[in-house]
């Protein structure tokens, strides 16, 4: 069983490394001109064009593949779905080995529309550690766990992005290939972690039931929920939160400071560190001591602040210490809500909820990955103040709509 639930964290791991790994690479090859992936005379505007549609493509694939192999997963049962997953991981690294070999934005965009559409090994994940918990302290401790594996994820891929692409530190081993060789190679073994170790749960195989609008009809299902109506319209907002400084902040940092990949591997770095503290620290004592609604609104406030002081900031190495408010926060609240997500439905349909967990983060992430790419190319602080906006609304989506007896009893289960 222990066994079953470290390959299932490694599969979260795996799929937040991928991100990890690959953005500060993007930034790099699409945003230096000196770089030789995209013409010289590439204009900023064009390379910012680049970035957002590379990204939000990726979300496109993410959104659409949660949607679909989640609820799959539902009924040929969790191990399977996580298996289609990880083989399309592994299909995704192998073009983008090709794609950078060869210097093609076709064959990358079309890496990462791939790898998104298998990044719903999340939910799935996520559902079937549920499925393995027996009470709502299981619930929280396996939320938080997730948080971690989340933070490792964080860490590793920028780490391995930073450093087998650096000449600096390896010399001549180095190339912007290098890490996805090594990301290929964890895929595969944790494809054979799963084979060996993981085994679906009170699972009964029923007949398939997935059509071509589930994507939308998923989605729909959730105004039958007004419970997870009413935790979806907060997540929302506070992933965009999130989701901006994640996505743009490489980005940020190599147009306002001259950042070099190295630098933004190690900013990532610090990203997934601060999770991890917030994710095994801090997560269940203030769960235990204060409402989550309560920890949540905080949260959300801190992150909108954070956020503003980092674009206000005017020193580079600053920019290091000031993240830290804003991650740690969303460290905080992020497992508490899928908590109440997980809590405002019966056991039968935590695959769906989960599932939708991710939508929501992938519509909003592939939106503000368009938006956010075209005003960075206006001014690029405009992404970070969207982002801020988006926590403080959030923050207002708690005291509007998390109120009642139905919330109340969701929210101290």
């Amino acid at each position: 069983m222990k066994l079953a639930k470290f390959s299932l964290l490694l599969v979260i791991l795996l799929d937040v490394m991928g991100q990890g790994l690959v953005i500060p690479i993007l930034t790099t090859i699409l945003m230096d001109a000196d770089q030789t992936f995209l013409a010289k005379d590439t204009s900023k505007g064009t390379r910012q064009f680049y970035f957002g549609i590379t990204m939000a493509l990726f979300y496109l694939g993410w959104f659409l593949g949660a949607a679909y192999i989640s609820k799959l997963s539902d009924y040929i049962g969790r191990k399977q779905g996580i298996l289609i997953c990880l083989g399309g991981t592994l299909s995704g690294y192998i073009l983008t080995i090709f794609a950078l070999s060869f210097d093609s934005l076709i064959l990358l965009v079309l890496a990462r529309m791939i790898t998104g559409f298998t990044a719903g090994n999340q939910p799935i994940a996520q559902a079937a550690l549920v499925d393995s918990c027996k009470s709502d302290d299981d619930k929280n401790r396996a939320m938080g766990l997730v948080v971690v594996a989340i933070s490792i994820g964080l860490v590793m891929g920028p780490l391995l992005g930073g450093l087998l692409s650096s000449e600096s530190i390896i010399g001549n081993l180095a190339s912007i290939q290098l890490p996805f060789y090594v990301g290929g190679s964890l895929v595969l073994l944790c494809i054979v972690l799963i084979l060996l170790s993981f085994h679906n749960v009170n699972f009964k195989r029923r007949k398939i039931k997935v059509g071509i609008l589930d994507v939308f009809t998923n989605l729909w299902a959730i105004f039958k929920h007004p419970l997870t109506l009413r935790i979806a319209a907060v997540y929302f907002f506070s992933q965009i939160a999130l989701n901006v400084f994640f996505i743009f902040v490489d980005d940020y940092l190599q147009s306002r400071f001259n950042f070099s990949t190295l630098q933004n591997s190690i900013i990532l770095i610090v990203f997934g560190l601060a999770i991890a503290f917030s994710g095994s620290v801090l997560v269940a004592p203030l769960a235990r001591k204060f409402r989550k609604k309560r920890i949540v609104y905080a949260t959300l406030f801190i992150m909108g602040i954070g956020l503003i002081l980092f674009i206000l900031n005017p020193i580079a190495q600053l920019s290091y210490l000031l993240m830290i408010p804003i991650v740690v926060a969303w460290a905080v609240n992020y497992p508490l809500i899928l908590t109440l997500f997980s809590n405002s439905v019966n056991d039968q349909e935590q695959g769906w909820v989960m599932g939708i967990s991710i939508a929501l983060f992938t519509i909003g992430s592939g939106l503000i990955s368009l938006l956010g790419g075209q005003l960075m190319a206006i001014n690029i602080n405009l992404a970070f103040a969207l982002g801020a906006v988006s926590a403080f609304l959030a923050a207002a989506f708690v005291m509007i709509f998390w109120r009642g007896k139905a919330f109340d009893k969701i929210d101290t289960i």
